[in-house]
């Protein structure tokens, strides 16, 4: 890429050679003088929870594989700029690294961009509205991020004029956007951080994102106190008898969606000390349900989560029959709307996943207030009857 030429330019006219510190990663320069055998990345990533993404490291690449959501393997060489790549991929796609102008296409990839002090990378956005992060807001506004989108697809001319060393992107097909853009000499990266159905699993794909600038460091050290403060949480209701059963979710165009037993949103649940009650399914996506069969199935609930209304009134008005729920009569419905970004966003789809100890925080809040007297909710409101 243009800032690679330019950078070995300037070390050759200046005499300038880098030295690598043995104890750190290369964040923003290239090997000028090149050790076969040196390590160039002695700050490493372990994946424990993920089983989405993997490793292997040599000396100065990194073979990164990802599952996609159709179960196929898709690999990249993330070479360290200034090193020969290595022989025998040929027709694995090389992106050196560490990457200094990126595109992002999804809202969940941008807290660890924040973790991993790498904001200032973006140059491009699927569209400069969607953010709520407050960081990524402010990079936005410098005018330093272009929208890259149009139509919900990719615009190939702005992404060329553009340049990027790499666009992060999920697909939905084995033919997207990934292999139209690679046809036209543009790096991508494919990332299905919402195909992990654990909350750790989820949260672990900030090193995905380390891979690619070199963060490691910042990425597991993010992740471990993640980790820890996840697994204190859950610990407090594992041996919990007071399960209360809860209900999820709305209908939406006539059908309600409800979260399957080996989903995210599922787990999240149990942790937090709930029999959820579609807990014996297997999906690890959405239940496609009419109203009468959820009725019949959570008519007598104790609680009722994941809904985005305003009050109980503005439900009501949506449909008359949310009142034969046990839990909307007896007040006992959040909301996931309590943060909110500077765009209107709702901060729990943009930083829930990065962050799961804080939704689980809420959840355990919620159905066992005695276990965190003192926590205030933060993503989650208790929907009022009326404004």
């Amino acid at each position: 890429m243009k800032w690679r030429l330019l950078l070995i330019f300037v070390c050759l006219i200046t005499g300038l050679v880098y030295a690598q510190d043995d104890a750190t990663n290369l964040l923003d320069t290239c090997v000028q003088t090149y050790d076969p055998d040196q390590d160039y990345f002695p700050d490493k990533v372990e994946v424990e929870y993920s089983t989405g993404f993997s490793v292997e490291y040599f000396n100065n690449y990194k073979l990164l594989s990802v599952v996609t959501p159709w179960e196929e393997t898709v690999q990249y060489i993330l070479l360290q700029c200034g090193t020969p790549a290595p022989q025998g991929y040929d027709d694995i796609p090389v992106i050196e690294v560490p990457v200094q102008r990126v595109v992002t296409t999804s809202t969940t990839f941008l807290p660890h961009f924040v973790d991993q002090d790498v904001v200032e990378t973006i140059v491009g956005m699927d569209n400069l509205s969607f953010p709520s992060e407050a960081e990524i807001v402010d990079w936005i506004e410098t005018g330093n991020v272009v929208e890259v989108y149009a139509d919900y697809a990719p615009n190939t001319e702005v992404l060329i004029e553009l340049d990027p060393d790499v666009v992060f992107l999920q697909d939905f097909a084995p033919d997207g956007a990934a292999v139209q853009l690679a046809e036209l000499g543009i790096p991508t990266a494919l990332n299905y951080d919402f195909n992990d159905t654990t909350p750790l699993g989820q949260a672990e794909w900030g090193k995905y994102f380390a891979l690619f600038f070199n963060t490691e460091a910042a990425a597991n050290e993010q992740f471990e106190a993640v980790e820890t403060a996840y697994l204190e949480l859950a610990a407090l209701t594992t041996d919990l008898q007071d399960r209360p059963t809860v209900m999820v979710g709305s209908p939406w165009q006539g059908t309600w969606y409800v979260s399957g037993g080996g989903s995210y949103p599922a787990a999240l649940l149990k942790d937090a000390g709930a029999d959820y009650l579609w807990a014996d399914t297997e999906e690890s996506g959405s239940l496609a349900l009419e109203f009468e069969t959820v009725l019949d199935v959570a008519a007598q609930a104790d609680f009722w989560v994941n809904v985005n209304w305003t009050t109980l009134d503005d439900a009501l008005a949506e449909n008359e029959n949310y009142d034969e729920f046990a839990p909307f009569r007896n007040g006992q419905v959040y909301a996931y709307n309590a943060a909110v970004g500077p765009n209107g966003g709702i901060l729990y789809f943009e930083t829930g996943a990065a962050y799961p100890h804080l939704v689980l925080a809420d959840l355990i809040a919620i159905f066992h207030p005695d276990l965190l007297p003192d926590h205030e909710l933060y993503f989650y409101r208790a929907v009022p009857q009326s404004e």
